[in-house]
């Protein structure tokens, strides 16, 4: 990755973006229309690559941006290597083994540094942005993302142990730990909707397959004890899909939750058949999947504006795997 600038042209750019931070620190997203318009147009051309290459990948780069956001506010901490300083989020327990796509976070940023001829975009932005441009890749809404993040100095692999919600919380915690961000009971329920595209590890769904017999559909149950095995470490890494399109934006996920084919414990935890809340909602959007696209495009604006570094906080990172040093 290009990681050398002209240095008049990083520091005039830097300025110009400094100039343009709204004064009231509020995210906008027209934030990179004066300071670098083809800022944009290229995170979505890497991204459309990436994704084309592997499917998969749209849906690694739409966790990963909620993996940043919830720990801490969406700051980029998570792209952040281990120092002599702090150890980072990526060896937290929701991450190691798990979270992906920093690669390809990687080369977004070389080619927007190239775009915009100097150090203008935040890492930040980039995650949330390549969130957005990867739902679209495979169908999903596209939706206005606000920018002007910037970028932590710093990450907590403690904080990241206790902010993201496991895939064996149940409803409470799940409602909990969405709380504790300001987001609603519709928004987890929403944002848990984007289990409509990807795959799971076998170590995340083992508890539910072996020990909810009756709370999961026997055929589903069969063929996923194919791929993962009851004993623990036997086959911990194989995938299975969260729902029968995992390379689609669909309301699928949501159809599979009232028929118990929900791959995950807590997805399964947002239907229980009754007259709860998130019961209504699973129906209700399962029935209605044009409803899901436009809610789901609000929640994620409302996740990506969780805690955000503006003005003169953080930097922008030249890498950002590490931390600007002078």
């Amino acid at each position: 990755m290009a990681r050398r600038f002209v240095a008049a042209a990083c520091v005039a750019a830097m300025a110009f973006a400094l100039l343009a931070a709204p004064s009231s620190g509020q995210l906008d997203p027209h934030f990179y229309d004066m300071a670098c318009p083809a800022a944009l147009p290229t995170i979505r051309r890497v991204v459309e690559e990436a994704v084309a290459a592997e499917p998969r990948m749209g849906a690694s780069l739409l966790r990963l941006h909620f993996h940043d956001c919830f720990v801490n506010g969406c700051d980029g901490s998570i792209l952040l290597d281990d120092t002599p300083f702090f150890t980072g989020e990526k060896k937290a327990s929701p991450n190691v083994n798990s979270v992906r796509g920093f690669d390809v976070i990687d080369r977004i940023k070389a080619a927007v540094n190239a775009a915009c001829r100097g150090n203008v975009v935040s890492c930040a932005d980039i995650v949330a942005v390549a969130a957005r441009d990867s739902v679209v890749a495979l169908g999903g809404p596209s939706y206005n993302v606000p920018l002007g993040r910037r970028d932590a100095r710093t990450a907590s692999q403690s904080a990241a142990n206790n902010s993201i919600p496991a895939p064996t919380f149940s409803l409470d915690r799940l409602a909990s730990s969405f709380a504790s961000h300001g987001l609603s009971l519709q928004d987890l329920v929403v944002l848990s909707g984007g289990h409509t595209l990807g795959f799971s590890r076998c170590t995340n769904f083992r508890d539910r397959l072996y020990n909810e017999t009756a709370a999961l559909d026997s055929p589903l149950a069969a063929s996923l004890r194919a791929v993962c095995p009851r004993a623990t470490g036997g086959g911990d890494d194989n995938l299975a899909p969260l729902d029968p399109t995992p390379a689609r934006f669909d309301g699928a996920y949501f159809a599979s939750l009232l028929r118990r084919r929900g791959v995950l414990h807590s997805d399964q935890q947002l239907f229980a058949g009754g007259l709860g809340a998130t019961d209504a909602l699973v129906r209700f959007y399962a029935a209605n999947p044009d409803a899901f696209r436009r809610d789901f495009a609000e929640a994620m604006v409302r996740m990506a504006s969780l805690g955000p570094l503006t003005g003169a906080s953080g930097e922008i990172r030249y890498d950002c795997r590490k931390v600007n040093y002078s």
